[in-house]
């Protein structure tokens, strides 16, 4: 079995989440997430994605130094990751789309209680 911290790369976590079918890069562009690792450039609304999982990060040098990689799936089926800072290194743009969808995901989980 692999050590926990070995797991815990960002590498790895990369990896799994390939193995995994989570092969697009997104970004936050003009308030939707869109792929950018392909020549269609799909965008997405908070409402038509999932974060499925997230790994959080620190810095070797210093544990203010936190990343998130978040796993999403959108509605048809696309599934990639985007990172971001996290706390005063946060890119707003990408941190106020991901808490959309982290609102909308609570709503449905209230919703189907």
């Amino acid at each position: 079995m692999q050590d926990k911290e070995q797991e815990r790369s960002l590498v790895n976590v990369e990896k799994k989440l390939c193995d995994d079918g989570f092969v697009k890069d997104f970004k936050v562009t003009d308030g939707r997430l869109q792929t950018i690792d392909d020549e269609s450039q799909k965008t997405y609304s908070a409402e038509e994605v999932t974060i499925v999982d997230f790994y959080r990060f620190e810095g070797e040098s210093d544990p203010d130094d936190m990343s998130i990689l978040y796993a999403i799936e959108a509605h048809d089926g696309t599934r990639g990751t985007i990172s971001n800072g996290f706390g005063t290194y946060a890119d707003a743009d990408t941190d106020a789309f991901l808490r959309r969808v982290e609102d909308l995901g609570k709503n449905l989980d209230k919703a189907h209680k």
